[in-house]
């Protein structure tokens, strides 16, 4: 006996957004004036913080330029440019 792939009736709505992947949602926090503390990355994409701290590597090796600066006792980073070429 054979298996067959099974179809599903369901058919994609177009009008539906796509949901945003975690790192679309870090690069629109870090795009804010102000940008983003690593509190208000792990809180948004509910990851730990040494993989918030990684995905920001990640990011700059991407290209991204990126800039931190700490105001009462809190690192704030922003993405201060587009992607290098």
């Amino acid at each position: 006996m054979t298996k067959t792939a099974k179809t599903t009736s369901e058919s994609v709505d177009p009008k539906v957004p796509v949901p945003q992947t975690k790192r679309a949602m870090v690069v629109a926090l870090l795009s804010r004036p102000h940008g983003a503390s690593l509190a208000e990355i792990v809180t948004a994409t509910g990851w730990l913080a040494h993989t918030a701290r990684a995905a920001l590597s990640g990011l700059k090796k991407q290209g991204h330029a990126l800039a931190s600066d700490k105001a009462d006792g809190v690192r704030r980073y922003r993405i201060t440019g587009g992607i290098a070429q």
